[in-house]
């Protein structure tokens, strides 16, 4: 019987023996099996996930982020324990002493679904495999996901530490409302860095996981609520907190910025505009779309905040002006249905969701408001952010359209969404009434800029960026008519001309393949013989052209792609006087090298780009074609009152003297030309103006010894402006506000005039030289370079014959008779009719 016995459980021990050795043969079947050809691990520990990236103003504050997954990446050795802790005991309780895998915590899991049926139930997945699910692995739920976790979880395990695990962790997990990571989360639902969240908040952050749309702080707060006071007694019972800490933060509400408890962090952002979108359309050129949106950049801009909203106000103020001067009202275009008018709570909805601009603020914060009723003398609102029971009311009375052609129930009707702003007085700051504002669908630009740095400290690519993300300082084509003009007269001076050269103003005809083409000056008046300078003050277009005829298309050409205003200008004379197409961005650069005195400058938004781990990427000093060195910027017997001194390597493209020649002539356009009048900075300023053919642009580019700045003018689709519309009128305003503030801010003083220039007296009317003591209005003192001996008596026409009879009047208007000297040096008396008997096509002069 014992034997019978022995032999049942020897049979007994051999199958179960064989059963062990069979599921120890077929589990390690399964794993090899399933462990070839997985990822590999060994990437993990060189692994950076996806950040944010910052862009930041002159002072060091956050303007704009962009990213596709809103993240903020933070070192093991910057999250704080409580937060570790927090998600351990929500995801993991054994994290420190599994081997990536846990029985006991699958086991006790399993339990707790038992026990709560299904409520409040830790994860089996270990943090470790969920890294592996993350970052190696699809998110299905099969088996077999599931074993490969199991595998790679046991190989990470033995390559990284714990810490390195839990960061991976931690700075790659989804925590819903587009948060990426504990830092980006703790910034989206408190406002908060991770070093200032309480117990019960990173116990807040450690239920997102779970499922953060099952979770959400507003539509589902008492589930939200339960699984926080679940996070907060694992904490207790791990040891993490004391049972007291646990009793005062379990009795705390539920807070978020999603609740309306935290001011939103994007609230202490400034609205993108069209200077960060730039930046970001720069950078992605340079670096790649998807480096830029995922690779952690800190970008240092040139941006000035307080003189961008100075451009962005100077030029609204001109845009709105011509727009009201219309008369015509054509609001937003969106309207909200008339059945969702009755509801306060409806409308709110409804214009919270209509996409129209919100980004404007000119002299006050334009609002969002829909009309609920139209009446003969007012006009009743519902208005964005304001109580229906506001005592400034909620209506615009009849006054307030006097600028618009009809009434109210002639231009609006229930339901249109339009946009008001409160109309308050000069001096007491007192709220008198709504007025309606519109956005003018004519569009222009404004930028400005450092002449040395080549710096952008503003740019303004439109009336509103919320409106139109089109960046006209950058990406609109437009013809910079006389504003081009100066690179004529640069390609001239460089030839070896002379402000004082004269040059016959008088009609011409010019035989074309389209046919005869007569251009003429904007006044439809005419000096005859003028010098350069006074062509240049007047805006002469017939002198331009037989300027640009005389020394060639060819080196127009060459001087006006060498300054980068265009790639490939087109050798025809029209493009003498700007007919080609350019844009702001290029034109504003160009000028800056006029203010330099002929240096090489490559503008940039952006003076600084650092990486993820601090490391410099782009520095626009260093970069080629920009390099400046201090050269005794260390030097600390510097005598008091003595600058250090700056030597750079930029390329010279313009000769000196020829710089301060052209600057000096555009110095007369501010003095007494076409801009006189518009322009008056109490610091010595040049600049021009420019209208193209119908005003369908008008310009106004002008600087001061350190900044360059200017505007255009014009519908998207180019249409004319109107018989009234000039750059002077239009650009040259935006120019003088925004230069008002900009010379308080960085200063200005007399432009540097070159070693090589020599200053001679001379008549701006007649080109003649004068003594060293003349005086009067017509007297300039002008610059020509030492060594060579200027010519006086010489004219030049193009050659080109005139065509018939004209008023040949002064530059000042009057229409007396002048004397000339002919190139024989007998005097000849020109005007007051001026005709081919008189002003010969072959430079008789």
């Amino acid at each position: 019987m014992t034997r019978f016995i022995l032999s049942f459980l020897g049979g007994i021990f051999s199958i179960v023996t064989m059963g062990v050795m069979m599921a120890a043969l077929t589990i390690g079947a399964v794993f090899w099996m399933y462990g070839r050809d997985l990822p590999s691990h060994e990437s993990l520990a060189q692994y950076t996930p996806p950040t944010i990236s910052r862009i930041y103003s002159q002072e060091g504050r956050v303007i704009d982020e962009f990213a596709q997954e809103r993240r903020l990446f933070t070192p093991a050795a910057e999250i704080p324990d409580l937060v570790k802790q927090a998600f351990i005991s929500a995801e993991d309780k054994n994290f420190y002493t599994h081997q990536g895998y846990d029985v006991r915590g699958i086991a006790a899991a399993a339990i707790d679904a038992v026990k709560t049926r299904g409520r409040d139930v830790r994860g089996a997945s270990t943090i470790t495999q969920q890294v592996m699910k993350n970052f190696l692995l699809s998110g299905d739920r099969r088996a077999e996901r599931k074993i490969k976790e199991i595998i790679l979880a046991s190989r990470v395990e033995a390559a990284l530490s714990k810490e390195k695990i839990l960061e991976l962790y931690l700075n790659e997990i989804f925590l819903g409302q587009n948060s990426y990571g504990v830092t980006a989360a703790a910034q989206t639902y408190f406002n908060k860095a991770l070093s200032e969240l309480a117990p019960h908040e990173a116990a807040f952050l450690a239920s997102m996981p779970k499922a953060p749309s099952d979770y959400h702080p507003v539509r589902n707060k008492e589930r939200l609520q339960a699984r926080r006071d679940y996070v907060l007694r694992e904490m207790r019972e791990n040891g993490y907190i004391t049972d007291e800490v646990y009793e005062h933060e379990v009795a705390q509400p539920l807070r978020s910025v999603q609740n309306g408890d935290f001011e939103p962090y994007y609230r202490a952002l400034p609205p993108r505009d069209y200077f960060t979108d730039e930046i970001r359309r720069q950078l992605t050129k340079d670096f790649g779309e998807g480096e830029f949106f995922s690779g952690g950049f800190s970008v240092r801009a040139t941006l000035d905040p307080e003189m961008q909203l100075e451009a962005a106000r100077s030029l609204r103020m001109s845009l709105e002006q011509y727009d009201r001067g219309l008369g015509r009202w054509h609001g937003t275009g969106k309207t909200i249905d008339a059945d969702r008018l009755g509801s306060e709570e409806d409308w709110r909805a409804a214009l919270a969701d209509t996409s129209v601009a919100r980004d404007i603020d000119l002299e006050s914060q334009w609002l969002p408001a829909v009309v609920l009723e139209v009446g003969d003398q007012s006009m009743r609102l519902g208005i964005e952010g304001v109580a229906t029971d506001d005592p400034r009311g909620t209506s615009v009375p009849r006054a307030d359209i006097s600028w618009i052609k009809g009434s109210f129930v002639d231009n609006f009707e229930r339901g249109d969404v339009v946009h008001v702003r409160e109309m308050t007085e000069d001096g007491s700051g007192s709220f008198i009434r709504w007025t309606l504002r519109q956005v003018p669908r004519v569009q222009g630009a404004f930028m400005a800029m450092d002449v040395n740095t080549g710096r952008v400290i503003s740019m303004q690519g439109g009336f509103s960026y919320q409106d139109s993300v089109f960046n006209r300082a950058t990406q609109a084509m437009r013809q910079p008519g006389s504003s081009f003009k100066p690179f004529v007269y640069a390609a001239a001076l460089d030839s070896g001309y002379a402000p004082s050269t004269i040059v016959i103003d008088a009609p011409i005809e010019i035989d074309t393949p389209q046919g005869v083409w007569r251009p003429k000056n904007s006044s439809n008046t005419y000096y005859g013989p003028t010098p350069l300078r006074t062509g240049i003050e007047q805006s002469r277009n017939l002198m331009t052209i037989r300027l640009a005829q005389e020394i060639g298309m060819d080196t127009v050409g060459r001087y006006a792609e060498k300054f980068g205003v265009y790639d490939h200008m087109g050798r025809v004379l029209a493009n003498a006087l700007g007919a080609d197409e350019t844009t702001l961005y290029k034109m504003i650069s160009a000028y800056a090298m006029f203010a330099n005195g002929g240096e090489r400058v490559e503008p940039t938004l952006v003076d600084r780009v650092q990486d993820r781990y601090g490391r410099t990427i782009y520095n626009h000093e260093s970069a080629r074609g920009n390099e400046r060195v201090c050269v005794d910027c260390a030097d600390p017997n510097l005598p008091p009152g003595r600058g250090p001194e700056i030597v750079n390597s930029r390329e010279r493209i313009m000769d000196a003297v020829t710089a301060y020649q052209l600057t000096s002539m555009m110095q007369g356009v501010v003095q007494r030309g076409t801009a006189s009048g518009v322009v008056d900075l109490g610091v010595p300023t040049a600049g021009k103006t420019g209208t193209t053919n119908d005003a369908k642009d008008v310009w106004f580019i002008g600087f001061t010894s350190n900044i360059v700045a200017g505007c255009y003018i014009g519908y998207d689709t180019p249409r004319p402006l109107g018989r009234h519309a000039y750059g002077s009128s239009m650009c040259g305003p935006v120019f003088q506000r925004f230069m008002s503030k900009a010379v308080k801010k960085y200063g200005g003083g007399q432009f540097k005039v070159p070693e090589a220039c020599e200053f001679i007296n001379i008549d701006r009317f007649t080109g003649g030289r004068l003594g060293p003591d003349a005086s009067g209005p017509n007297v300039v003192a002008e610059c020509f370079r030492r060594g060579e001996e200027p010519l006086f008596g010489i004219q030049l026409d193009g050659g080109w014959a005139m065509s018939g009879n004209f008023d040949l009047i002064q530059p000042d208007g009057t229409t007396r008779a002048r004397q000339v000297t002919t190139s024989t040096g007998r005097k000849a008396t020109v005007g007051p009719k001026a005709s081919f008997g008189t002003l010969s096509s072959g430079g008789l002069y």
